[in-house]
């Protein structure tokens, strides 16, 4: 939990210049996982596993463009960042066939 608090202290501090590096970071890392999701094809679980991705995605934009508090933004960002994440380890195995 300390480390948690140090990072949202952290971007508490910087909000402005770290909303601005997290919202393209974040975008980028999206679209990475919508890709892997993808191309593995355009089955219904494949479509559920891209809604969770996009609305994440879009959930975090939406929060930092509506001027939420940067606790709320953050935590947003962490929810986000790990589902892309969990997504893409999913599906990066349709990379190596």
């Amino acid at each position: 939990m300390k480390t948690y608090n140090d990072y949202l202290t952290g971007y508490k501090r910087g909000f402005i210049g770290f909303t601005t590096l997290s919202v393209l970071a974040q975008s980028c890392l999206g679209a990475i996982a919508a890709m892997f999701i993808l191309m593995g094809g355009t089955s219904i679980w494949h479509m559920i596993q891209l809604f969770f991705v996009t609305i994440f995605c879009m959930g975090f934009n939406a929060a930092v463009l509506s001027q939420q508090k940067p606790k709320f933004v953050f935590a947003f960002l962490i929810v986000s960042v790990s589902f892309s994440i969990f997504f893409s380890l999913l599906n990066i195995h349709y990379l190596f066939a």
